[in-house]
């Protein structure tokens, strides 16, 4: 068989607290401090690895293939069967030699790729965190963090600032007022199907597709793109919009169209809304969940193992829910945009592989309702005006 080490790895030494009962003897604590070797792969994850593992790692190249015969003259067969099993070393033709050429032929920078891949949620409840928080932390938040940074940073004293001229008021001055984010929906009504048309639309559709080159079209959206490649695309989870049957869809932006991919309960989109959100529920309440993923072949294709080409994607996803923001709030709609998400569970649902694509974040838009249950921070009062 021929071996090579996979594409992409990191190695790190972290320590653990182990607890042993023979230290309490010795008058200790009974804990102590270990260190032990993580390898984190994208195409796997993360293993525990040895010391001797690490020297193998460190010594064979990722892009040579050699005779595992021949390795094992070299080092501990031992070491190498491991190594296997942990598909840290992946034999040519394998079933993780086909995820390791995935990424490879994926063109991810390797450290962009660890840090979203180490990074992913699965099955994670904020909720649960925050309320395991208040009953073990003494103190209030701001006790515990300390005074915030300085909301400015300050680099002349005030009479050496140079004065620009007022700004006129037009109405996207009023659009941008109220766009605050919403985490109060009305779960009584439907959104009409025309307001979540016009919001996908304006975010997401595409206004015209040019023929570049042969072989390669870019997209002209509302919002920029690297590239003009606008490989964030959006997947939807319907709960309550009108003429929609609860479900998984994704946007086909040229079409202006959804595709279906799963039927669902109402109560099952609740409960996987809550679930994709890290039961967020204030976020869950939306109408619809709009789901920015991004499609990394798509940009790394022109941007090859670059070590921007990831930072292009995020910032594709700070555009599209900016630009979905103003279009909600232009309707009178609440909208928002949050980055503690369950990816994995993502993935999972609407079929996505992760080494090809990914949700960097869960937006959603819906009906406000008549009150201000859960706190928003609205300082204008422009959607919850004073009583």
């Amino acid at each position: 068989m021929l071996l090579r080490r996979c594409a992409i790895l990191m190695l790190e030494p972290r320590e653990k607290l182990k607890f042993e009962l023979g230290l309490i003897a010795a008058g200790s604590t009974g804990l102590s401090h270990v260190v032990e070797w993580t390898a984190i792969a994208p195409h796997v994850g993360e293993r525990t690895v040895d010391d001797d593992e690490v020297l193998v790692l460190g010594a064979l190249s990722p892009t040579q293939w050699l005779d595992r015969e021949a390795l094992a003259t070299r080092y501990c067969a031992g070491t190498i069967d491991a190594l296997l099993e942990k598909q840290l070393l992946v034999g040519e033709g394998t079933e993780a030699d086909a995820r390791d050429r995935t990424l490879r032929e994926t063109y991810w920078s390797s450290l962009p790729a660890v840090m979203h891949y180490a990074t992913r949620w699965n099955g994670v409840d904020t909720e649960a965190a925050e309320r395991l928080f208040v009953e073990t932390t003494r103190g209030t938040l701001l006790e515990r963090l300390g005074a915030a940074p300085d909301a400015v940073r300050e680099r002349t004293p005030p009479a050496a600032r140079m004065k620009l001229p007022p700004t006129a008021r037009t109405p996207l001055d009023g659009i941008l007022d109220a766009r605050v984010t919403c985490r109060n929906f009305d779960d009584g009504v439907e959104l009409p199907l025309a307001s979540f048309a016009a919001v996908l639309y304006r975010a997401y559709g595409a206004r015209a597709v040019q023929d570049y080159a042969p072989g390669v079209q870019l997209l002209k959206k509302a919002a920029p793109s690297a590239g003009g490649l606008h490989a964030t695309e959006a997947y939807v989870l319907a709960r309550r919009v009108e003429g929609l049957d609860p479900g998984l869809y994704h946007y086909h932006p040229v079409n202006h169209a959804l595709e279906p991919i799963r039927p669902l309960a109402r109560a099952e989109a609740g409960d996987l809304a809550r679930r994709l959100v890290a039961t967020q529920s204030y976020f869950a309440g939306a109408h619809a969940l709009v789901v920015p993923v991004a499609r990394f072949r798509r940009t790394f294709w022109k941007y090859r193992n670059h070590a921007k080409a990831y930072r292009a994607l995020v910032l594709d996803v700070g555009h599209l829910s900016q630009t979905m923001y103003l279009a909600a709030t232009e309707l009178g709609l609440g909208a928002f945009i949050t980055a503690a998400v369950n990816e994995i569970d993502i993935e999972q649902a609407f079929g996505l592989d992760p080494l090809e694509e990914g949700p960097l974040a869960v937006t959603g838009l819906g009906v406000r309702g008549p009150e201000c249950n859960e706190v928003e921070f609205d300082p204008l009062n422009a959607v919850w005006p004073r009583s």
